[in-house]
């Protein structure tokens, strides 16, 4: 695929900081010049939801969100984020009247522990549109490596 003025809409939670994560978006960024948004959705306790308490939500999402545009910044990427909806589709349907993309990377914990695929995240989002999703497994308890939190 050719990269030059491509845009890519990244979304993950806990998986932001993975490794395979951000290997793949390098990859399909490839050397051309392209466009990375990630948005992290702000996901909340039932109970704080109801009441409206949804600070620790965006502050840990903001955390995660900073560590990972470190790392894609350092491997050359041009990239922003944001905090989205706690709901990962809504998020990608609110990203998507903004920023344009070409294409969608969805980063899920694996299969046995993701709620996200439990709850069709991956499939909902292919529902969108006619843009391509890509969907990344992060297993972050294997993982020997995960990107370190910029230094304060």
């Amino acid at each position: 695929m050719e990269a030059a003025g491509c845009k890519i809409l990244v979304v993950a939670n806990e998986t932001v900081q993975g490794r395979p994560l951000h290997e793949k978006v390098v990859e399909l960024a490839g050397k051309g010049d392209c466009e990375v948004l990630l948005v992290c959705p702000a996901l909340n306790s039932r109970i704080r939801h109801w009441f409206s308490d949804n600070d620790a939500a965006r502050v840990a999402a903001e955390d995660r969100l900073g560590a990972s545009l470190a790392a894609l910044s350092d491997a050359g990427l041009d990239a922003r984020g944001v905090v989205g909806d706690a709901d990962p589709v809504q998020a990608i349907a609110d990203a998507l009247r903004d920023f344009g993309a070409d294409q969608i990377v969805i980063s899920t914990h694996p299969p046995d522990r993701s709620h996200w695929l439990e709850k069709g995240v991956v499939e909902r989002a292919r529902a969108l549109g006619d843009l391509p999703v890509t969907h990344v497994v992060v297993d972050i308890t294997q993982e020997s490596q995960v990107v370190d939190p910029p230094a304060a």
